[in-house]
């Protein structure tokens, strides 16, 4: 039973999560691109964490494809995962959200600078440069926590991490032909994901 709380909190999150990307992407779905380095490349690393954070986990709450896999704990520490998960999964959403309303109409899904594109330092990102992959790995912790299994907990960490490693050098490098020294500026005073310690203070 304590199982099926868990994987109901999952769902939950799963649709919050995807309430607050259609809430911001539908206003800006028209803007043009000045700057654009979408690639195929990068949309055929979507796939995997879409499967990962999505597929793997409804086939495990749903069927018993996965149950070979189920990960067998004492029920003291069911909980405490499932908490943990509960309280991890607020914040990554709490940061999914954060990010989408700092960023307002410069947001978009795919690599490239909008017409009229400004550089927000401002909310959230006065702190980390990439709210939104900070708030995406908290999730894949979160969902690590919440669903005990050892190919859907850990499958978002372990289908993002190629996206991340590829998409995130690309994107600093254009946010630096774009915005020059001022990105420079604002890369020396952020962290990529963590806060900069000092900032903090």
């Amino acid at each position: 039973m304590l199982l099926l709380y868990f994987k109901i909190i999952y769902l939950l999150g799963l649709v919050s999560g995807s309430v607050i990307r259609v809430r911001y992407t539908g206003p800006h779905k028209k803007d043009n691109a000045s700057l654009s380095r979408e690639t195929l490349t990068d949309k055929l690393l979507l796939i995997p964490p879409g499967l990962g954070f999505i597929v793997i986990p409804l086939l495990y709450i749903f069927t018993s494809r996965l149950a070979f896999a189920d990960v067998r704990l004492k029920a003291g520490l069911v909980i405490g995962s499932g908490i943990a998960g509960t309280l991890v999964f607020a914040a990554a959403l709490w940061l999914l959200w954060r990010s989408h309303a700092d960023l307002g109409r410069n947001w978009t899904a795919t690599l490239l600078i909008k017409n009229n594109h400004t550089l927000i330092t401002k909310g959230i990102y006065s702190y980390i440069r990439h709210p939104m992959y900070a708030g995406h790995w908290l999730w894949g912790v979160a969902q690590f926590l919440l669903l005990h299994n050892w190919i859907a907990g850990p499958a978002m960490l372990v289908t993002m991490l190629p996206f991340y490693l590829y998409r995130v050098p690309r994107e600093e490098k254009m946010m630096l032909e774009k915005f020059g020294e001022d990105y420079r500026t604002y890369v020396s005073k952020t962290g990529g994901i963590l806060p900069v310690l000092s900032l903090l203070k």
